[in-house]
């Protein structure tokens, strides 16, 4: 597998393999092939389910990733204004457009009401009354579907977990009816649905269960008070396999929309919204990044690495994990590294005590499924370039 790997960023830059020690590094690279084979995969496993899929701009937002999801039909979900910009400037159909977000300032809704966007997803009944003065002043009216705290707990890292009562995002559910109704009061809102989104990286389909029938109780109580609820978006989360992606490439999508299916009770005319992300664009990316210096200690081996927490932050953000294969030993012998970055701080490291082939200044690593929250969260840290990206070519 790794051969392969290596022979198709070879391919992609038009290199042989005895110059491909010449590339620039770090970068990005994401197979095409296999982001299209998995966008595939999940639209054939939610074909009999009444959906409308809106890919997470904030997981990978590269251009040509953006020309797929237009080109395969799927809505965006976007977090921010510029990444509602960026959607449009692809191509994307504002009517395909969902915008959340805790804290849209006023120039980001306006251009978004401007755009005629699908519906914002409100996080709060204070930006509900902003929304609704800012369309009042254009003499339009806004779409939203409020963003709801179904209390779930999805077992993953705390610092992406964002469907609890206490979380930041969104408004509890002793609120919803209140909320509502201010829907119906205000003049310049049309209140279209419900919107949940319990957190990222989830591997289990139990709190999709649990989801599903927090959002039964929660539309069933709305009915019978005469509120009508046209679509319900229960977000995204589905994790992928970050220890072994080449044995899980392409993520469960049919027990995740099988949940749904099973547990969740549609009511005639409405639609199922989802926003995945990494799910979709995770495994196709990998960080390329050099060895600079094998540092050998009493106890412990460093392998220093030319990309670092700016280049890739989750390991350092959230103690993610990312498989790491060297691209060029030769070695059939292995060593026990940590392999960290150049950046001067100590929480710049990839791994601890990571066994992988004797290791060497030179050498190339791909940091495995960084295709989600990788590139788009570089910094300039130490005054560092922003790592560029290249892809390979489609099927």
């Amino acid at each position: 597998m790794i051969s392969n790997f290596l022979f198709l960023i070879s391919d992609i830059m038009q290199f042989p393999i005895e110059n491909f020690r010449e590339l620039t590094t770090p970068f990005y690279y994401y197979d095409m092939a296999l982001f299209e084979r998995t966008v595939k995969a999940m639209l054939e496993s939610a074909s009999n389910v009444d959906y409308s899929v809106h890919y997470a701009i904030k997981a990978c937002s590269a251009s040509e990733i953006l020309e797929v999801i237009r080109r395969y039909g799927l809505g965006v979900d976007c977090v921010s204004g510029w990444e509602v910009k960026a959607a449009l400037n692809a191509g994307i159909m504002p009517q395909k457009i969902v915008f959340a977000g805790v804290g849209k300032q006023d120039a980001e809704i306006e251009s978004a009401i401007d755009a005629d966007i699908f519906c914002f997803n409100v996080e709060s009944v204070e930006e509900l009354e902003i929304i609704n003065l800012i369309a009042g002043k254009k003499c339009k009216k806004a779409r939203v579907c409020l963003r709801i705290n179904p209390d779930i707990d999805a077992h993953t890292h705390h610092h992406i977990t964002t469907g609890l009562k206490e979380d930041k995002f969104g408004i509890q559910m002793e609120d919803m009816e209140k909320a509502v109704a201010l829907c119906q009061q205000l003049h310049n809102i049309e209140f279209i649905g419900l919107h949940f989104h319990i957190g990222s990286q989830i591997t289990e389909m139990q709190p999709y269960i649990d989801l599903c029938s927090r959002v039964n109780d929660l539309v069933g109580s709305l009915e019978s008070k005469g509120f009508e609820v046209k679509n319900i978006n229960v977000g995204g989360g589905l994790g992928i396999d970050y220890k072994e992606p080449d044995e899980h490439s392409i993520p469960d999508f049919a027990s995740f929309f099988g949940v749904f299916k099973k547990h969740l009770r549609l009511r005639s005319g409405q639609t199922l919204h989802f926003e995945l992300g990494r799910s979709l664009v995770g495994q196709c990316g990998s960080l390329i990044t050099r060895v600079i210096y094998v540092k050998h200690g009493k106890e412990k081996n460093f392998v220093i690495a030319d990309a670092g927490m700016t280049d890739l932050i989750r390991p350092a953000l959230y103690g993610a994990y990312h498989r790491i294969d060297n691209l060029t030993s030769s070695s059939s012998e292995y060593g026990v590294y940590d392999v960290v970055g150049p950046i001067c701080e100590s929480s710049d490291v990839f791994v601890r005590d990571y066994k992988m082939p004797l290791t060497q200044r030179g050498d190339l690593l791909a940091i495995r499924s960084a295709g989600a929250y990788g590139e788009v969260m570089a910094s300039q840290y130490n005054m560092r370039p922003l790592p560029k990206h290249i892809i390979s070519a489609v099927d």
